[in-house]
This record gives structure tokens, C-alpha cells and sequence, in this order.
């Protein structure tokens, strides 16, 4: 089976294969690094659903494969769920390296004068499966949690530092990337798409 990852971030193909493979798939994953001439898809949609299902659509029309796509952020309860799908540009538009930096900044700001008790969020991930006749596929992964003060961390990128998942006192970037895709938002809802497809085939 052949699958397309409709994603250009190579981190992202091995863990996909190794999710199927979990789910007693022998799948082929392909990035949109074997499809240069793919469209971009603007993320326009005002859910995580509705965005992966863009460019999970998008994908399966132009290269007639099985196409898997994911929109994922974090929902904060103190801001009413936001940043939610802006996310990844919470603080605007900046250059690869300085902008989970400036969204980091942001939301420590926000929240600056919020007592422990009111720092409660939640990471939340869709990821859908278009198939090239239309069927689709939707499985949805959220990951409880409260928001840490200042960073800590090394690992992980976007808000890890500063996510400390329920039951554990380290942040999302504290843990081992084992530790964090055994119970990560994407973990959850990849392994539910690739059970449902284990369903299909």
C-alpha cells in the first residue's frame, strides 16, 4: 500500500510509518517531497477538521493516492480556546526561526497574571484520510494539560516548553520524543487513523 503524507516535514514520515506499522500495515509513506509540483494549500478553515480536510483533499486529487493530512494547536481555557487554529501564527508572521519563539512570547504574556488554577489547556490534533474515491477518514487527539510559567526543555518545538501534560510535572519538551508520541495529541489521533484504515484494507 501507498500512502502520501501531505506534509514536507521529513520528521513526520517515520513516525507515520511506524504508527501503520503498529496497526499491522505495511505501508509506503511518501512526503510531498515526491511530489514537487503539489499545490500549497492555505489553511483557511476555521477547525482543525475542516483544515486537514483541505489538504487531505487537495493531495488525493493531485497525485491519485490515499492522502493523510493533520491540523493540530493549542486551545488555551483562559483564552476562550485560542490560540486554536491560528497557532502557528499566534504573533503574527515571522521567519522559521524566530516564530514558535514570538508565539511562546505571546501567550507567556497573556497569561501572565493567571493564577495556577486558570492555566488549564489542551493540545488538540486532526488528522483525516482521503482516499482517491472520496471515502474519508477522521480521528481527532487531544492532549489535557496546564501552562507552565517560562520554558523548560530542549526537545519538541511550538508551545512544548511550556506544556505540562496532566499527571506529569515535566513539559511536553521535557520528555523523550518516545515518552511524547506515546501520549501526544497527533499519537492519539494518527493511531486511530491508521486502525480505522487497518478496518479498510
Amino acid at each position: 500500500m501507498k500512502l502520501v503524507l501531505a506534509t514536507r516535514n521529513a520528521k513526520k514520515v517515520p513516525e507515520m510509518r511506524a504508527i501503520l506499522a503498529e496497526a499491522g500495515l505495511d505501508a509506503e509513506v511518501l512526503s510531498l517531497d515526491a511530489f514537487p509540483d503539489a499545490p500549497e494549500v492555505p489553511e483557511t478553515e476555521p477547525s482543525f477538521i475542516g483544515n486537514a480536510l483541505l489538504k487531505a483533499r487537495a493531495i488525493a486529487a493531485h497525485t491519485g493516492l490515499p492522502a493523510v493530512a493533520d491540523d493540530s494547536g493549542l486551545a488555551v481555557d483562559e483564552l476562550r480556546g485560542m490560540p486554536g487554529v491560528l497557532s502557528a501564527r499566534w504573533a503574527g508572521r515571522f521567519g522559521e526561526g524566530d516564530q514558535d519563539r514570538a508565539n511562546l512570547d505571546l501567550v507567556l504574556d497573556q497569561l501572565a497574571d493567571t493564577p495556577a488554577e486558570r492555566r488549564g489547556g489542551e493540545f488538540v490534533c486532526a488528522a483525516v484520510l482521503v482516499m482517491p474515491d472520496g471515502t474519508e477518514v477522521v480521528a481527532e487527539g487531544v492532549l489535557r494539560g496546564r501552562l507552565a510559567r517560562e520554558r523548560r526543555g530542549e526537545h519538541g518545538f511550538g508551545y512544548d516548553p511550556v506544556f505540562i501534560p496532566e499527571g506529569e510535572t515535566r513539559t511536553t519538551a521535557e520528555l523523550t520524543p518516545e515518552e511524547k508520541n506515546a501520549i501526544s495529541h497527533r499519537g492519539i489521533a494518527f493511531r486511530q487513523l491508521a486502525k480505522d484504515l487497518a478496518d479498510m484494507v
